[in-house]
Parts: C-alpha cells; structure tokens; sequence
C-alpha cells in the first residue's frame, strides 16, 4: 500500500531555516545508512551536499520529511555538446517507506520541469541502485544512458586532491521538451560543477 504522501514545490528561497534543519536530519539519517561519510555534508542544518539546489520536491508524511528531489538548472557538455539539463540529485526516500512505491509520486515534479524549460531532466546514481532505477525506466520516466562518464568539481578545495573527479556512474536521462534521440552521444559528460 503506497502511504499517504503530501507534496510541498517550492523555489529554494522559499525555504525556512526550519525547513533546512528537518531536510538536514532527513537527509544524515537516510543517506548516513550507507555510510558516516555520506551523512557527513549534512551536519549543522545544512540541507545540501555539492551544488544547492534550485527548486524541490519535498514529500511529507504524519512522520515528517518522506522523501525529497532537488533539481537545478545547468549547462552540462556532453561529448562536444553544450546542453541546459535540469539536474536532479539529492534524491532519497525515508528507509521505513522503501519499496512501496513512493519515487513513482515523484512524478509530482514533471510539470515545474517543464516549467523551467529544459529540454531534458539529467541526473546520475551508484551502480548498487541499477534495480531501483531501472523500474522508473520501465514506467517510461527516464532512461540510462551506457558507457558514460561524469566529470564534475568537488565542492569543496582539498590541498591534497584534484579539482575535479571523473565518475562511473550510471546516467539517468528524462525527456522533458525534446524527444530522446536528440540527447547527443558522447563517452564524457562535464557538469562544469560540483553534483547536486
């Protein structure tokens, strides 16, 4: 049974310090499961990891924050290619409400990505989460671009690490104003920034 999820959109500048200190403890608690590390950017109310978001989805249950999607706006080259993309990332569902369908209300946001005018909605995820993903591919939401690497900046400066780092991950890719087959080709995407 899909729980009962209610959806706040909202522009960044919208949010409360309120708003920021909840999103925080959603976000150690859910992602701090797959390692203190991750849970790490989160720490003092900070309620983003790399690149802020522009606009979020934020699902909310008698429980609190149930799951949440950010998405900004960016111009990412693929291949050769300069393209604007609406990235999506700081995806997470609450660990008591996994497997029940709640990413499928998600959809919620595909109007406000059509709104802010992009041809395609871009986002990346682990490996581990090929199976999660692939269900969303099947309900026709998204597709997974093979054999692509991302580059992107860290978010912060570290004396003893490069600027950049170059991923394997698997991509993710929405149509949003264009049709798939004009997303271009290419082995190497550059965010041209720090992940979202």
């Amino acid at each position: 049974m899909r729980p009962n999820v209610e959806w706040k959109l909202c522009w960044e500048n919208e949010l409360q310090l309120a708003d920021h200190v909840e999103l925080s403890d959603f976000f150690r608690k859910t992602y701090g499961r797959t390692g203190a590390f991750n849970a790490e950017p989160f720490e003092g109310g900070r309620s983003w990891a790399g690149a802020r978001p522009e606009f979020r989805a934020i699902g909310y249950d008698a429980h609190g924050v149930a799951a949440h999607i950010g998405m900004l706006r960016r111009f990412i080259k693929v291949g050769e290619v300069d393209l604007i993309v609406a990235e999506l990332g700081l995806y997470a569902v609450r660990p008591d409400l996994e497997g029940l369908g709640i990413g499928f209300s998600m959809r919620v946001a595909y109007p406000v990505l059509h709104q802010l005018g992009v041809p395609f909605a871009f986002g990346t995820v682990r490996h581990a989460l090929r199976n999660h993903v692939e269900r969303f591919c099947r309900a026709g939401l998204a597709n997974i671009v093979s054999g692509v690497r991302v580059r992107s900046t860290r978010p912060d400066v570290h004396p003893d690490l490069p600027p950049t780092r170059l991923e394997d991950v698997l991509v993710l890719v929405s149509p949003i104003g264009r049709s798939m087959d004009e997303w271009p080709s290419g082995t190497l995407i550059d965010r041209n920034g720090p992940e979202l």
